[in-house]
């Protein structure tokens, strides 16, 4: 790790040396693991996002695990759709080298927002409620989430995936390092996180909504057809001994 007193030019020597000595690994993989100014030296380029499919596993009784594959070459396929919406992984029935990518954890994708890496500390989690199942990123700091993607059905399936769609404003792209193109596949978005996790905030949140109507036994109530009219007009009834 270097100091403060170090160089640009030290920078550059060492990060040269990685690149030829094979620990350079690590700049497709996460970046946890490298320095902080590090985390802002990588570049991203647009993937065609029809060649992607971010799934969704199911895994125990309640748990799911995230999964982004790649269709290389053309055929043979490495996943179809089904007829009940589920996607079937295709490539466990081949030799799927030099046809298929798999990214199936943090060395494979992370966030990247604003044209940066996300900081450590933010995760990718799938949640599952009533309005189906969602990706989001979450800052254990902070206690409002950003939807990355999200599938509005969830059938639990072992043999079978759930896909997910990308939110407006968010794509895989791919990460590159001097105009060298990488493994490493982002979900990326323009805004900076801080815009993101502002503009979640601001939307009324159905689910906690219509969860707290339901556990307090009452139906939504309508609107009042003299709602924002003023003063209710109330009849009077004479009184007669």
């Amino acid at each position: 790790m270097f100091s403060i007193l170090e160089s640009p030019f030290m920078r550059r020597t060492y990060l040269r040396r990685l690149l030829l000595t094979g620990t350079a690994l690590l700049l497709g993989s996460s970046v946890s693991a490298l320095p902080g100014w590090a985390r802002s030296i990588f570049d991203s380029k647009p993937l065609k996002q029809e060649q992607f499919a971010v799934l969704a596993r199911a895994v125990g009784r309640d748990g799911w695990k995230l999964l982004v594959l790649e269709q290389i070459k053309a055929r043979p396929l490495c996943w179809k759709d089904r007829a009940d919406g589920l996607v079937q992984p295709s490539l466990n029935t081949f030799d799927f080298t030099g046809i298929c990518s798999r990214y199936l954890d943090s060395n494979g994708y992370s966030l990247r927002t604003a044209g940066e890496d996300t900081q450590r500390s933010v995760r990718l989690r799938l949640r599952q409620g009533r309005s189906g199942l969602e990706l989001q990123a979450m800052d254990p700091n902070r206690s409002t989430t950003v939807v990355v993607a999200r599938a509005r059905r969830a059938r639990r399936n072992k043999d079978a995936f759930v896909k997910l769609t990308l939110e407006p404003g968010w794509k895989l792209e791919r990460r590159a390092y001097q105009g060298r193109t990488l493994s490493h596949v982002y979900f990326a978005n323009r805004d900076s996180l801080n815009q993101l996790i502002a503009k979640s905030s601001k939307r009324p949140n159905r689910t906690v909504l219509m969860s707290s109507l339901a556990q307090s036994g009452m139906p939504p109530r309508p609107p009042s057809a003299f709602s924002g009219k003023g003063p209710i007009p109330l009849k009077v009834i004479p009184f007669r001994p």
